[in-house]
């Protein structure tokens, strides 16, 4: 996803050459309107069920999980594009860090069995992930158990009028709630996780818009039809980020005579909830247990830094590490100066370009 920047000199090539306007894929830029697949419509009832439930047994979940899985054909697919748009915005949001949402092999896994911010971050991005694609997927008629928002309890209600289709959040919030469910209380790691669960599900509670149209003459809008929209996800994604940036580290008190661990200690300057209900910090922020690692290296956690493209004025010093980095320099030949010519093709001259690419050194 980054850019590499580019060199001084350009040269465009005379010839032209025609290129039919391509549609760009709906995962290249995240911008909250994806449409979600869903399964054939035109199987039989009995085939649709079989391999909906297929879907969900392919799925690595929980019992629990699984079961809710199966009691609605559209979730199943949900999920799956909830993960996909979920790492999408996670590797965009970190492209210019260190640690640049690499999930693949064993670097999820061992990520998940620690408490570091970038943990903190993954489980707060996925559960928003998915109930941003859930609520979608209900106002798009992907669901069997939900459809459109309900009108909600909105000011100067004599002045509105209920229409369109609202994403229907009330539903998304209270299935993933359930469906990433609090386990047990005495287990440390879970009720840090499960708070960042539910930081997810508020970013995306706190971007919720009521969108209107005008009804009148001469647009005189008499009349207005409302619905709630949620923002775009690229908007939550920015926000999850800032959280990141600004979590909080909180800590466990050990009893002395058993060894057990109790409950979380809030940070400095901060002040627990009020009657030990509940042992986390009442904070809107993310909250992790250990400190991050570097991420320079190659290791259990990342793939380290080596061999990275950077922007010399802007990152190359921090991802690598100190261990500076390596200029190449390059002609590469671009579609350039495109113009839309009636009807219906893009054409542009293929212009050549020297450009430096930086990458750190091993």
């Amino acid at each position: 996803m980054c850019s590499c920047l580019s060199g001084d000199t350009e040269t465009c090539a005379s010839a032209q050459s025609r290129q039919k306007a391509r549609p760009v894929s709906p995962w290249m830029e995240l911008t909250g309107s994806e449409p979600l697949t869903i399964l054939p419509l035109t199987l039989e009832p009995e085939a649709v069920a079989q391999a909906h439930y297929k879907a969900c047994d392919r799925l690595k979940l929980e019992r629990k999980q699984r079961r809710m899985c199966r009691r609605d054909p559209g979730v199943a697919e949900t999920l799956v594009e909830a993960v996909s748009m979920s790492a999408l915005e996670c590797q965009y949001q970190f492209r210019f860090e260190r640690w640049n949402c690499t999930l693949e092999g064993r670097y999820r896994a061992s990520l998940l069995k620690r408490g570091f911010k970038e943990t903190a971050f993954l489980y707060a991005i996925s559960s928003a992930g998915l109930t941003h694609a859930l609520a979608k997927a209900c106002s798009a008629g992907r669901m069997e158990r939900c459809t459109c928002d309900e009108a909600p309890d909105l000011e100067n209600r004599e002045a509105w009028q209920w229409g369109g289709c609202g994403d229907n959040l009330k539903y998304s919030s209270k299935f993933v709630k359930e469906f990433l469910g609090r386990r047990s209380s005495k287990d440390l790691r879970a009720r840090v996780d499960f708070h960042n669960n539910l930081v997810g599900v508020k970013v995306i509670k706190a971007g919720v818009e009521t969108t209107c149209k005008c009804h009148g003459v001469s647009g005189s809008c008499t009349v207005r039809t409302c619905w709630r929209q949620l923002a775009p996800f690229h908007e939550v994604g920015k926000r999850l980020k800032h959280k990141y940036e600004t979590a909080l580290k909180v800590g466990s008190t050990t009893n002395e005579a058993t060894g057990e661990a109790g409950a979380i200690s809030a940070p400095r300057g901060r002040a627990a909830g009020a009657g030990g209900g509940d042992p986390l910090p009442r904070t809107p922020e993310l909250v992790h247990l250990d400190d991050s690692p570097s991420f320079c290296v190659a290791g259990r956690f990342s793939p380290g830094t080596a061999g990275r493209r950077c922007h010399r004025e802007k990152n190359c010093e921090s991802i690598c590490c100190g261990r500076g980095h390596n200029t190449q320099s390059r002609v590469v030949t671009r579609p350039c100066q495109c113009q839309v010519r009636w009807c219906c093709y893009v054409e542009c001259r293929q212009c050549t370009q020297r450009e430096e690419v930086y990458t750190c050194k091993g």
